[in-house]
């Protein structure tokens, strides 16, 4: 607007036609970027840097034709810098300021005079002079306070918004864990009736077919299977009474990780599985909440699924954390159930809900652990799980 301005008004004798040139390129690459913004493909920030370093180029020569330093409009080169500074990472746009400070270096030297902006035209001196370096050294303090407020203010709102992001999704998985467990808690309380009957239906047709041994068998397993559900009840029953008032009972970490190993492998006798237990102190204690040990119970459980055979189970710990590793032979974790994996209801298996997988993330996490899948090359997946030790080391 400046340059048809002084067009109009033959005001100055300016180089229009470069000038002109230059912000007909300016122009025409915001006008491309328009068109490619309307696109649905992300925009990288090398893409965006690539446009601002384009920006600054065009900047450059519309300064270089008019007048260099001495020309009023030449601080505009921070808007660059600002933009960099809230959109790009620190190192893009410590590069946009190092180069806008080298362009404005060399237009103090380099540049078309123009007599009616150069500040000491009514001098017979040439050169630079004091104001045109209290303008450089002005943009230059300008140039860097930019560079480090405004990323470290654009770093922490991005920090903040990806805070608020997990917040949300951890609502959201509270939200539906809360629900599963009021499912869970009327189901268990429904179940003790039928459980009662059946138990009673089997001692009546045990005693009734006495002579059919062929029948006996099947009643017994039958009556086995009946007794693991009532157990199983109890044990839940139990383990709320027991935590209620949030105290639970301290034990060694390789006591507490062998009897979580002798469960699952009493519940999964078909496992064929390496363990490996190490710690570099085996008097240190953990004091865990009972559902911590049901987590775990499903990350072993789903490794089991995968691939009953060649699991490698690999425990250890240090002052402050316990650390799980549990790898598979199974067919791994699909890319799309891997990024949701203990956000939502997801299974990698055919009858599987999903269910388990997002307990044991909201278990995990509510006590300050993080657990980790990933494949394993050539075939399987691995599961990696850590807990803090003591409540000082849990991240609130």
């Amino acid at each position: 607007m400046s340059a048809l301005f002084c067009l109009w008004q033959d005001a100055m004798n300016l180089p229009f036609k470069e000038i002109l040139i230059a912000l007909v390129i300016l122009t025409v690459v915001n006008l491309l970027t328009f068109v490619r913004l309307r696109q649905q493909l992300p925009v990288t920030e090398l893409e965006f840097f690539i446009q601002l370093l384009i920006d600054l180029l065009c900047l450059s020569s519309v300064f270089y034709f008019s007048g260099g330093a001495n020309n009023p409009f030449v601080s505009y080169f921070l808007v660059p810098i600002c933009i960099s500074a809230a959109t790009l990472n620190y190192g893009y746009t410590l590069a946009i300021t190092l180069l806008s400070v080298i362009s404005y270096s060399l237009l103090m030297f380099f540049n078309v005079p123009l007599p009616a902006l150069s500040p000491h035209q009514h001098h017979a001196e040439s050169g630079l002079n004091f104001h045109v370096l209290g303008m450089w050294l002005n943009f230059f303090i300008s140039a860097g306070l930019i560079t480090y407020f405004v990323v470290r203010m654009a770093h922490d709102l991005r920090q903040q918004e990806a805070r608020l992001t997990r917040a949300r999704e951890d609502q959201l998985r509270d939200e539906q864990v809360m629900a599963v467990a009021t499912l869970a808690a009327g189901t268990a309380h429904e179940l003790g009736t039928p459980l009662s009957s059946m138990k009673l239906l089997l001692k009546e047709l045990s005693d009734e077919y006495q002579t059919h041994s062929s029948l006996q068998q099947d009643l017994q397993l039958l009556q086995q299977q009946v007794d693991h559900c009532s157990a199983i009840l109890r044990n839940l029953v139990a383990t709320a009474e027991q935590t209620k008032d949030g105290t639970t009972q301290a034990e060694t970490v390789k006591v507490y990780c062998n009897q979580i190993l002798n469960h699952w492998q009493l519940l999964r006798p078909e496992v064929i599985a390496v363990i490996e237990i190490k710690g570099t102190d085996e008097t240190q204690k953990c004091h865990y909440h009972p559902t911590i040990a049901q987590a775990i119970l499903n990350l072993l459980n789903n490794a089991a699924d995968a691939s009953s055979h060649n699991i490698q189970v690999k425990i250890t710990w240090d002052a402050h954390h316990l650390y799980w590793t549990i790898t598979d032979e199974g067919p791994g974790i699909h890319d799309d159930i891997a990024v949701r994996a203990g956000k939502t209801f997801v299974s990698n298996k055919h009858q599987g809900m999903g269910i388990g997988l997002l307990l044991t993330q909201a278990t995990i996490n509510r006590y300050g652990g993080e657990v980790r899948l990933y494949n394993r090359k050539p075939l399987g997946a691995v599961t990696e799980l850590s807990l803090p030790l003591n409540s000082s080391d849990i991240n609130t």
